[in-house]
């Protein structure tokens, strides 16, 4: 008989044979087994004591979403299992590879109401790809590798392991590791099929104004190049979605925006105008089509995702291609003629023209008397320098930053898509240094979404993480203030806020902070922030009555456009 080890040591081993190196977690009762191993392998796996389950989950996905691998999380059970399920939902929804495992009291107790315990499988199943409790040691054996394989491949998403005490106690043979590579009811590589393929080049070829919309899957399945060779070699203009950003460099002339309701003029103009809209990793999302009776009626669509399930969910495609989007942008590359589209390229500039006079100018530029949020976003990305990443919270500090902000490598975006989810951003920017140490994170969040989970600042105290965190506050809930002032006749319910002060409270975690009150005291300020070697806060008052333009009212087609409480575009 081989070596008998603990379903405890067996787990963290399984972890190091994965390639963990960090995990992000919380110890108590039901999982201290796990976390009494780990104390042997300080010098292999890099664990992160968060200060709130919830926390665990957006900084294992800020990990996940600049690295490209999988974050891990371990805590324990009942309040500490129920605290992560945001976390998952946010993961789920925005397609983001974490295995999560949680404690769980002795399985002689299931069903007990024994202290601790809750029902993790029938909590999690609705926001994971896979929910398991592992309740007997052999379990290990087939469990882990599987999560880790289901986690990470076809559309990435959230794993549970719940994982009962017993298991974790109980000693089994160590026979080493063998990682997954197959599950017989799961197929997360579709083989393209290139006569889709085919069809889709030849689409293109006939188009005389294609337009490609590139999601999150891009950035997922690493096809950023072969998105770019595909557009200029067809010259075809690239909008993205908001989690698309970064998969096309921000200078790149064939790059006209961000789609959706607070997207580019132009990009969203297009989607009216095109005559063939290709959709690569991109689900079609209410906030990117508004109406989508009226979405891009007078095209045909081609929806390229490895997701199946989505085609035909919300937009009636005229062709699908199901596979990984990098392989596919290469094989169409490879396959489409080149072309000239210099006429359908001109057409972008009035959009864009009408878009820097009514909204992009007076936003950077401002009356000289208040500072903008799209200004400091443009500000710090440029004294920033290339790789930069940004991490949002949501509101709109979310996006103003996405959309002022300058994008010049891949993954330079971390925020809270599909969920929404306020207070990500914090713990998601710690996840993102930790990924990616060698790359400066700028956090930007509001006042609002700081304070959800702030107490996430903690983590940078005990562990020195360099994060430059940008506060737009302007003392209110702003992005519900703008629909109220917008759509409710400014009754601003409920929206206000009784702020503490943040440059103490930021000194009161070690962390150097100022208050910027004017224009004048922004560029200075920003220096200070990104020369200091560690974490850094910046409280810059905003005008709480800035409104995010352009701005499409939701239910309305995306072609709907406000400029300002004036003015919509007219096309």
């Amino acid at each position: 008989m081989g070596e008998m080890i603990s379903g405890a040591e067996a787990l963290v081993r399984s972890l190091v044979a994965e390639g963990v190196d960090t995990i992000f977690g919380y110890p108590g009762g039901a999982i201290i087994p796990v976390f009494d191993r780990l104390y042997d392998y300080k010098d292999r796996l890099r664990h992160i004591l968060v200060r709130h389950e919830q926390g665990a989950t957006h900084a294992a996905q800020g990990y996940a979403r600049v690295s490209g691998r999988t974050g891990v999380v371990v805590v324990t059970s009942g309040p500490a299992a129920t605290n992560v399920i945001t976390g998952l939902g946010d993961a789920m929804m925005d397609s983001t590879p974490l295995v999560v495992i949680t404690g769980q009291v002795g399985s002689e107790l299931l069903g007990s109401d024994a202290f601790q315990e809750t029902d993790v499988i029938g909590i999690t199943q609705p926001v994971t790809k896979w929910s398991y409790q592992i309740r007997n040691v052999e379990d290990l054996r087939w469990a882990v590798p599987r999560a880790f394989y289901i986690a990470s491949n076809g559309r990435p998403g959230p794993v549970v392991l719940d994982f009962a005490k017993n298991a974790q106690n109980d000693m089994m043979e160590w026979r080493g590791y063998k990682k997954c590579h197959f599950v017989r009811t799961y197929e997360p590589c579709p083989e393209i099929c290139e006569a889709d393929v085919d069809t889709v080049a030849g689409m293109i070829d006939a188009a005389h104004r294609p337009l490609i919309i590139a999601g999150h899957g891009v950035e997922i399945a690493g096809g950023e190049q072969e998105l770019l060779r595909l557009a200029r070699k067809a010259q075809v203009p690239v909008a993205t979605t908001l989690l698309g950003l970064s998969t096309i460099d921000t200078d790149e002339p064939l790059f006209k925006g961000m789609v959706g309701m607070h997207g580019n003029v132009a990009a969203n103009v297009a989607i009216g105008e095109c005559d063939l809209l290709v959709a690569v990793g991109m689900r079609f999302d209410d906030r990117v089509t508004g109406d989508p009776a009226h979405f891009a009626k007078q095209a045909r669509v081609v929806h390229i995702d490895i997701d199946s399930s989505e085609f035909g969910k919300i937009i009636a495609p005229a062709a699908t291609v199901h596979g990984d989007a990098k392989a596919v942008l290469a094989m169409l590359a490879d396959k489409v003629a080149e072309a000239r589209h210099d006429e359908w390229l001109a057409s972008f500039d009035k959009a864009r023209k009408v878009e820097w006079e009514k909204v992009v100018k007076p936003e950077l530029e401002g009356d000289g008397s208040r500072i903008t949020m799209g200004s400091v976003a443009r500000k710090v990305a440029e004294a920033a320098g290339r790789g930069a990443v940004l991490v949002t919270d949501v509101g709109q500090n979310q996006m103003l930053s996405a959309r002022y902000f300058k994008y010049t490598a891949p993954r330079s975006i971390i925020t809270s898509g599909g969920l929404g989810t306020m207070g990500f951003g914090l713990p998601a920017s710690i996840g993102a240094k930790i990924g990616a140490p060698e790359r400066t994170v700028c956090f930007f969040t509001g006042d609002g979404g700081l304070q959800m989970t702030v107490e996430e600042l903690g983590v940078i105290l005990q562990y020195g993480i360099d994060v430059k965190i940008v506060l737009l506050n302007n003392n209110f809930l702003g992005m519900v203030r703008q629909w109220q002032t917008l759509f409710y006749d400014r009754r601003f319910s409920e929206t206000a806020l009784v702020n503490p002060n943040f440059v103490a409270l930021a000194n009161a975690y070690g962390i150097p902070a100022e208050d910027v009150e004017t224009p004048g005291q922004l560029d200075g300020a920003i220096g200070r922030m990104l020369a200091h070697k560690g974490a850094y806060l910046l409280n810059i008052n905003i005008d709480p009555e800035e409104l995010v333009y352009p701005m499409t009212p939701a239910g309305a087609p995306c072609t709907t456009i406000l400029l300002n409480k004036d003015e919509k575009y007219e096309h």
